[in-house]
């Protein structure tokens, strides 16, 4: 079976690469985008924040005990207690879809029931304070207290239908982890784990924490353009400038380093966290450390390590390849043609906007810059709305992973209820405000 879908992979190679049309300026320059929104995924998101996700998921499988993550998020544990914690743990983590996914990895195949885990995986990008705050304060009081309503309610009801759905599939794991020998005691005491799982995840939070990427720059002649950066890398940062109607007042320009160093950022509690986030993430990765020395045994790290790399073995690839599709999907499409789509409240807009949402990735918070063009281009609230719902929890790279995860048919039947919930949502609520 491995070597058959090794062939699957080089028949698949060989066709595109034969029929490539290498020579179209349009093909050729989305491939460059393709592998400029990779880099900027690697130097951005990689190292500070799936990375540090992987340590968590090899964290969770190895020092939770299987008996914890049954009782609290476990197919017969309180459903009022379980979908409440995974739900409120996108408050808390501000990370994107790819992200979370390594955690999520963890508790399912810890022993989370599928409700509470698919619960956690919407709820962990697609919930939390700066999203909320940020939706409100750029898009719109409406736009923002719609999606803090919406996604709280989406991750319970997404995830009592995926339990629903595989009710029996669910029950046969639940039946066959029961039978399993029970894990033996831990032998550190509660209040010690729980430090070194806060210490785990306040480095990811510190690590991965926004730096907002949109500002204002007043003009000489005191014209008023909104600059929103695409790419930035080591080298350069790439800015794109929109007039106030939303057509491009100047096409893309390149700021070296020493133009990067005279940017002053906006003086809010956003950026003063950002100025001191490795400050902060240091403390924390020096607290776990420390934790590891005096609490930890040399086989307990050991293991902890082998399910890091086991997680990140299975992940990663996945994740990159997924992000190199959807740069390349970006280059071709461009964003004129997609306001196109999602223009007014209709229904099918709706439903455009949630299928673009659901396969485009977006990293944490850069899907209210991008909304905000699409709606000065002419994408409705509502359409704006379902993007808003379906795009944070989901994309191509996240679906690949899933599927990985927990089967195809469960893969799919996650992205439709996401679909078709933003879209219902964000109709209704462009019938509201229209």
């Amino acid at each position: 079976m491995r070597n058959l879908k090794k062939l699957y992979w080089i028949i698949g190679i060989f066709i595109i690469m034969y029929f490539l049309p290498l020579g179209n300026p349009k093909v050729s320059g989305a491939i460059f985008e393709a592998f400029k929104l990779l880099q900027w995924y690697i130097i951005n998101h990689t190292l500070a924040c799936v990375v540090p996700a992987m340590f968590i998921a090899g964290a969770i499988s190895t020092f939770l005990s299987q008996a914890s993550v049954m009782r609290y998020l476990g197919p017969e544990a309180n459903r009022t207690l379980a979908y409440t914690v995974a739900s409120v743990s996108g408050v808390v983590l501000a990370v994107c879809s790819c992200s979370v996914l390594p955690m999520f990895a963890g508790i399912y195949t810890m022993g989370a029931g599928l409700g509470p885990a698919s619960a956690f995986l919407y709820s962990g990008p697609a919930i939390n304070i700066m999203a909320i705050f940020l939706s409100a304060r750029v898009l719109g009081f409406d736009i923002g207290l719609a999606r803090a309503v919406g996604a709280i309610g989406f991750a319970f009801i997404i995830g009592l239908s995926m339990a629903f759905l595989f009710r029996k599939s669910e029950h046969a794991r639940n039946k066959a982890a029961m039978a399993m020998p029970q894990t033996p005691n831990p032998t550190r005491p509660l209040w010690k784990t729980s430090l070194y799982f806060i210490c785990l995840v306040m480095f990811l939070v510190f690590s991965d924490w926004y730096n907002t990427n949109d500002v204002t720059i007043t003009l000489k002649n005191e014209d008023v353009m909104k600059v929103s950066v695409q790419y930035s890398t080591q080298d350069f940062m790439e800015v794109k400038a929109y007039n106030a109607d939303g057509t491009r007042a100047i096409d893309a320009v390149r700021l070296d380093r020493k133009d990067i160093a005279k940017i002053i950022p906006e003086d809010n509690f956003v950026m003063w966290v950002h100025a001191i986030k490795w400050y902060l993430a240091g403390a924390m990765l020096l607290a776990v450390l420390i934790m590891l020395k005096k609490w930890f045994t040399r086989a307990e790290v050991k293991e902890w390590m082998t399910a890091t790399w086991d997680f990140g073995m299975m992940i990663i690839p996945l994740l990159f390849g997924g992000v190199f599709v959807t740069g390349f999907v970006g280059g071709i499409l461009p964003e004129k043609a997609v306001a196109a789509f999602v223009g007014g409240n209709g229904f099918l807009s709706n439903l455009v906007a949630s299928t673009i949402g659901a396969l485009w990735y977006f990293a944490t918070l850069t899907e209210i810059p991008i909304t905000e063009m699409l709606m000065r281009l002419g994408m409705g609230k509502g359409p704006a709305l379902a993007l808003l719902l379906a795009g944070p929890a989901l994309s191509l790279p996240s679906i690949l992973v899933i599927n990985k995860i927990i089967g195809w048919r469960k893969t799919l039947a996650f992205c439709i209820l996401t679909i078709v919930f933003s879209t219902i949502v964000g109709y209704v609520f462009g019938m509201m405000v229209h």
